[in-house]
Parts: structure tokens; sequence; C-alpha cells
């Protein structure tokens, strides 16, 4: 089964909870398709077999509250507003907030929460924002447990905190990575192809022709960035409150 991501709906007629959208997979054991039943990624291990795409929404106890039945070879980015704009339908709610993590934060799935006037809280990846916004972020200086606000663009702020812990927490990562990455140059193991911007080989640079080193420069630059986390919304809630409701993910 897979969790797409959390969804919070604002105060409305004196209510306040939470929902998860999740979606998972049904085969069938028959050897032809039909216009629903499609082969597809099986999530229980059987992908000769057609199947069908389920996505739920369930409260935070655990109880259904509306579900949408999709072709077997349906993309699970394409899922989770249609389940959002049904249940929306049924129960008349208009003060929605979809929170979820940066893997929703696709130019596509950002449209389609443009268009349909979907209000959105999604972890944002700060590091690949453009250089005028990141230089924006690295001048707040946040101290640990302060929060500043970006500006993206017309609808869109960046909610940026900053805690040692989590700093701490991105050191060692960072740390354990470049570990690893230095057993491989040792070992001679490493190769031009694997100079990339996959994860800590992102700190990876060739020397000459043949040499594969760690980029130093890199290194220092990735620093900055330490304890910092960022929260793409387009809410009028308040930086405090935009940070609370994510981290009911």
């Amino acid at each position: 089964m897979f969790k797409e991501g959390g969804l919070w709906i604002n105060k409305q007629q004196g209510l306040e909870f939470d929902f998860d959208h999740f979606l998972t997979t049904l085969y069938f054991e028959i050897e032809q398709e039909d216009t629903l039943r499609k082969t597809g990624y099986s999530k229980d291990g059987k992908p000769p077999c057609p199947q069908i795409v389920l996505g739920l929404l369930v409260s935070t106890g655990g109880y259904p509250l509306a579900y949408e039945i999709y072709e077997g070879n349906k993309f699970e980015g394409d899922t989770m507003l249609p389940v959002v704009n049904l249940f929306k339908r049924k129960y008349k709610l208009q003060n929605l907030v979809i929170v979820a993590d940066a893997g929703l934060l696709s130019n596509k799935n950002m449209e389609a929460l443009q268009q349909n006037r979907c209000q959105y809280i999604l972890g944002a990846r700060i590091k690949n924002e453009s250089n005028a916004v990141k230089n924006k972020i690295l001048a707040l200086k946040l101290k640990n447990g302060e929060s500043g606000i970006i500006q993206k663009d017309e609808l869109n702020k960046i909610v940026i905190s900053y805690s040692d812990s989590r700093a701490k927490k991105d050191d060692a990562n960072r740390q354990r990575g470049l570990m690893k990455l230095e057993k491989l140059i040792r070992t001679k193991r490493l190769t031009k192809a694997q100079v990339n911007n996959k994860g800590y080989n992102k700190f990876l640079k060739m020397t000459g022709e043949v040499e594969v080193v760690l980029d130093k420069a890199k290194i220092e630059l990735d620093k900055k960035w330490d304890g910092l986390k960022g929260y793409l919304t387009n809410t009028t809630l308040t930086k405090d409150d935009i940070i609370s409701n994510y981290g009911h993910l």
C-alpha cells in the first residue's frame, strides 16, 4: 500500500480533522485486459495479472471516508486530486488544505492544484530554487527554533524553519555518504559514469581524464543548508500553523 501524503481540512462548521490518501492495487486471476482491469505496477507482486488501482481516503483512526477506482495502469501521481474533489463535493467542504511531502511537487501536479483552486502546504525542495530565492533563504540567517518567509512568486511563498537538531542530522548523513565515497575512491571503484547529481555523488568531480575526487567546494556549499527545512504554500495561514500542520505527516 502506498501513502501519497497527509491531508488536513481547515476549520469549518467547528470541525478540524486529518485524513490520509492511500493507494493500492487489486489483481484479478484473468488473462485478458478490459477497459478497467489493465496490467501495471503491481503492489501484490503479480505483474502479469490485470489489476485495478484503488485510491482511498481514511481518517487518522483508520476509518474509510471515500474511495475511487482507476485503470490498472493509472499513474499514481494522478490519483489524489480526484479522490479529494469527490470528498469535497460529497460533504460540501470549502476550506480544505492539502498537506503533502515533496513527492507531489512536480510542475504537472502544481498546475493541477492551482487549476482546481486548491490550497496546499508542500515540502519544498529549497536547494532546487532559483539563485535569487536561494540567496534570500540563506540571508535569513535563522537560529535554532526560528523561521522566516520568502515570497516565491505571486501565488506561492516558502516558509523556512531552522533547528540545531536537524542540522546535526544533516551533517551526520553527509559524513556517512562521504565516507562511502572516500572508500570507493581509495579502492578505485568509482568511474566517470558515477559523477552525477544522484545522492551524494553530487560531491564528485573529475580531475584530468580519469581521476575521480571529492569536490570540497560543493561540500562547503552544501553545509550552508544544514538545519533548514522549507514548506511551499499558497495559504494565508501563519508560518507557525504551516509548520505545525506539515508536522502532522
